[in-house]
């Protein structure tokens, strides 16, 4: 096989002229990354990653990690997915026709691919505003987010929830109001209990919501009850445009639990990420009750599409985590440092995902609105159709299932 691709390369560099040159190029690319395909790639790589720090713990997630070949490939699309989206969607919102609240995800892209590489479809994810990459590690088509967030027919909502409300099968947004969707995880946790099932739920909040007392409310009664929920931090260093120094007496938001254990992990490693959220899921599986995760990570964009982010902090800091920190390039340089994936094949990735993504923008800003009618659909499950009321007593509008 290898005598063959050889050989073929060979008669493709040896081919007419200067006119086909740039063609025969790309050709052999491709014959090379086929051949390495087949041949040369490792089928996985053992990686160093972060020690977590913990909190009430004797032992914590380990310091290396395995990832395969297929896996890290996977990781890579899926972070890139969402990279790309969220940049789509700042350019729609400067073109209004995203209008409204709207919070980006982009930097963070370990955090929600990390936990859902390390959960299982069954369990359960509530997070707050920031939810477009949550929305699609839970398996929403970009397409679907992306119309939502135009408000059209065809978003996951149907065009009714906008960017702060997106939900499908085990993940209930997407919630507006800061941290009320802690006390609602831990509600999810104890169903999870009450009916006797293997399962958990990841409450997420920021580090902004992070001093409500609802949440301390909510550490005592799941530490109470055992409920199996992992309570997650994702620290992104500012609360709007105020910094976690400025606003949080302790910063160690892992120990904020007290008498519920608690890690600090890298939310910039998605193997660090992924690695942690295996850890505390058997934890919480085995009885043993709540646990506390603190995610530390970074947002490009600003708070949402009305905060430029620059504000509280400079251009300069924004670049340099970029530059040593991004999770995506650090996991390129990790698969093809230790020769899982190559320069090219990823490179192919990219431009798969940013057609992809104009194809469901297209689809965005194209499918139709919602119709008026339908303004009072969906406030109930499988419930009989009623009339709700409108504007004033005259306007009515009916409510189906």
């Amino acid at each position: 096989m290898r005598k063959m691709l050889l050989a073929a390369l060979s008669r493709i560099l040896q081919g007419p002229a200067a006119a086909g040159r740039t063609g025969a190029v790309s050709e052999a690319s491709r014959v090379m990354v086929a051949s390495r395909n087949y041949g040369d790639f490792a089928s996985e790589a053992t990686f160093e990653i972060k020690k977590c720090d913990l909190h009430r713990l004797e032992a914590g997630p380990g310091t290396t990690a395995v990832m395969t070949r297929e896996e890290g490939l996977q990781y890579y699309k899926t972070m890139q997915t969402i990279r790309r989206m969220e940049l789509k969607s700042d350019q729609l919102y400067k073109q209004k026709i995203i209008r409204g609240f709207c919070h980006l995800y982009d930097g963070q892209e370990a955090c929600c691919v990390g936990i859902e590489a390390a959960i299982k479809p069954t369990d359960h994810v509530i997070t707050a505003y920031r939810a477009h990459g949550f929305t699609y590690t839970r398996g929403v088509p970009v397409r679907e987010i992306l119309a939502e967030l135009t408000g059209r027919k065809g978003g996951c909502a149907k065009g009714k929830g906008g960017s702060m409300h997106m939900y499908t099968k085990n993940f209930y947004g997407g919630n507006g109001i800061v941290g009320a969707q802690v006390p609602l995880g831990a509600g999810i946790a104890l169903a999870c209990k009450y009916f006797g099932k293997n399962e958990i739920c990841l409450a997420l909040y920021g580090d902004g919501a992070a001093n409500q007392g609802q949440i301390f409310e909510t550490y005592n009664m799941a530490a109470l009850w055992k409920l199996p929920c992992i309570f997650v931090c994702e620290n992104n260093r500012y609360g709007m445009g105020t910094s976690v120094e400025r606003a949080a007496a302790s910063t160690d938001y892992y120990k904020r639990g007290y008498f519920i254990p608690g890690l600090r992990v890298d939310g910039m490693d998605i193997l660090c990420v992924r690695e942690a959220v295996k850890f505390a899921a058997e934890y919480c599986r085995s009885g043993n009750g709540p646990l506390v995760m603190e995610l530390q990570t970074y947002r490009y964009h600003g708070h949402s599409m009305s905060d430029p982010g620059i504000s509280y902090r400079t251009r300069e800091e924004i670049q340099e985590v970029r530059s040593k920190s991004d999770p995506i390039t650090l996991l390129k340089d990790r698969m093809v440092n230790n020769n899982l994936a190559s320069v090219e094949e990823l490179k192919e990735i990219d431009v798969a995902v940013r057609k992809e993504i104009e194809e469901a923008a297209q689809f965005a800003t194209t499918d139709p609105e919602p119709p008026l009618e339908e303004l009072g659909y969906h406030i109930y499950f499988n419930e009989p159709p009623f009339e709700v009321r409108g504007p004033n007593q005259w306007i009515k509008y009916k409510s189906v299932s």
